[in-house]
């Protein structure tokens, strides 16, 4: 296995917050991602206005197109580590963590995520309150307007919705796994968990939670990081002061992904569940996949995925 290398000329050194501010670590996971990272990169200046103590990581899982060398070149100073692998998104989290100090607060970016300006900072002072451990913004599509970014833990009643109804209309009537209360998206306020594309984590849960799980090479991983996070009594809040555009959608197109993706939900599911149960968890799968087996590819690949137990073991 390859050890990872670090490219190290960031501008902006962690120390302890200084002003109130706080201290503040980006982290964002890279594969072939060089024709979106620049437009997060350029976004970060803005985004970051009022936190005076910064620093930019990012975590190339061995990308063919150049991405670690794009974030070398970038005027924004970030560390660059090379995996040397594909090592999967939360082995990415956990080297770039790794290199973090104790006392910094982090924000995971997906690079294909582009920040309002000052959204860092509303998230950071979220964080200080106590008794929150995650915060998450308000993410926009390109298009301008709200994503339905927000979700309920997954369970028989959020799967079988979905498998019968369609995520749309679950979400619509609030039985889904999908969030698609209009109030919520509006004003913002407690939820379970939240699409994974941004994130910001206080420095206390880094200490709580650990590490992310790295069984998880794509998907559910924030899944199981924020069932973490409440099961250790800390808070996950959704701000709508803080705004993000997420560009995101690429599992839809792509039968490889809609596959992880589905072998996952069932592996963290059976995770917290008994066989039984999450036998009914796949069945629902399967049921909802078959049902839409002719709408594309990638609804055809999440059904071999929950009908090969190889798949998810």
């Amino acid at each position: 296995m390859d050890k990872p290398q670090v490219d190290d000329r960031g501008h902006n050194s962690v120390v302890p917050g200084q002003n109130g501010t706080g201290s503040l670590a980006a982290v964002i996971v890279t594969y072939n991602s060089a024709s979106v990272l620049p437009g997060l990169l350029d976004s970060l200046a803005a985004g970051f206005e009022g936190i005076a103590n910064y620093e930019v990581i990012v975590v190339d899982n061995a990308s063919r197109d150049g991405s670690a060398d794009l974030a070398n070149a970038h005027p924004i100073g970030a560390k660059v580590i090379r995996m040397g692998r594909n090592a999967g998104y939360a082995a990415g989290i956990n080297a770039a963590t790794a290199t973090v100090a104790p006392w910094a607060d982090l924000l995971i970016l997906n690079p294909d995520v582009r920040l309002h300006p000052g959204a860092a900072r509303q998230l950071v002072d979220r964080l200080a309150e106590a008794s929150v451990g995650v915060v998450v913004p308000q993410i926009l599509g390109e298009d301008g307007k709200i994503r339905h970014s927000l979700r309920r833990e997954p369970s028989a009643v959020t799967v079988w919705s979905d498998a019968l109804l369609g995520t749309k209309l679950a979400a619509r009537i609030g039985l889904g796994e999908i969030v698609a209360d209009p109030k919520l998206y509006q004003q913002g306020g407690r939820i379970e968990w939240a699409t994974g594309a941004i994130l910001a984590i206080s420095a206390r849960t880094r200490r709580i939670v650990g590490d992310w799980d790295e069984s998880f090479f794509l998907y559910s991983e924030e899944v199981d990081y924020m069932k973490r996070v409440r099961r250790s009594a800390l808070l996950i809040l959704y701000d709508t002061n803080a705004r993000a555009v997420h560009i995101g959608g690429a599992y839809h197109r792509n039968p490889y992904l809609s596959a992880l993706m589905t072998a996952n939900r069932v592996r963290y599911y059976r995770r917290h569940h008994g066989p039984v149960a999450t036998m009914l968890f796949r069945l629902a799968i399967i049921v909802g996949e078959s049902m839409r087996i002719l709408l594309g590819p990638g609804h055809r690949a999440a059904l071999r995925a929950a009908l090969t137990p190889n798949e998810v073991t």
